[in-house]
């Protein structure tokens, strides 16, 4: 499981504590106001930003040392991260073989990697010649490839249309649940919420909430989430 215990941390004036624990396998939903500190969080926890004070544990151990490559983590940030001299196989097999020098076994992985998220047939195209839609499925297969234990994901639809990013987030949570992976993904959609959580994590008023059960939350949420939900 993932314990935040007295995390604080700073990014400039801002100021955000977390003391909570999200269960192994569980899929969270993390929600609150634009500049709240959602990314700030998943930040952290992926290592790109050093707290100011506590500890990131996985497992019991202690994330907060270890480099972003070094952590059991996933991630999946909104601006895909793609490589714009590689194609989208190449993309998708980094997260197998950072050397690019995939094994035709990994090679095979990929391909069916990008089949399954819609885009079989367009291994050999590079960034630039896919939509955005097609980019953000491109980051996701190579994201699945990987086979983290725990996955952060911050709005990583927001370029597909309705149906296709239902899609997605169905597709997500079968493969992520599958595995027993951890999921923590940045949402400002309810809807998304309902279809893809178990829990939800709010972040409000400089502190990241321990997690509740996605329905009851939605129903009944807490005053300063009814404001931002509306």
């Amino acid at each position: 499981m993932l314990v935040l215990e007295g995390l604080h941390l700073r990014a400039g004036d801002f100021r955000l504590t977390a003391d909570l624990t999200v269960p192994k396998g569980a899929a969270v939903a993390v929600m609150g106001p634009s500049g709240g500190g959602k990314s700030t969080l998943l930040s952290a926890i992926a290592g790109f930003l050093a707290p100011a004070a506590g500890r990131i544990l996985w497992a019991g151990r202690d994330l907060v040392p270890l480099a972003p490559a070094a952590r059991p983590v996933g991630i999946l940030f909104q601006d895909n991260n793609l490589f714009p001299h590689l194609t989208a196989l190449q993309n998708v097999a980094l997260g197998l073989r950072p050397s690019l020098r995939p094994t035709e076994a990994e090679r095979d992985r990929a391909e069916a990697a990008l089949a399954q998220v819609g885009l079989a047939g367009l291994g050999k195209r590079y960034p630039a010649e896919l939509s955005g839609g097609q980019q953000s499925r491109v980051a996701l297969a190579r994201l699945l490839v990987q086979e983290r234990p725990l996955v952060l994901m911050d709005e990583p639809f927001a370029a597909l249309g309705p149906a296709l990013r239902a899609e997605m987030l169905a597709l997500t949570r079968q493969t992520l649940m599958a595995r027993g992976a951890t999921l923590l993904l940045v949402t400002h959609d309810p809807g998304d919420a309902r279809a893809l959580a178990d829990l939800i994590l709010p972040v409000v008023e400089g502190r990241a909430h321990p997690p509740r059960p996605a329905a009851a939350l939605l129903d009944d949420p807490p005053p300063a989430l009814r404001a931002y939900l509306g």
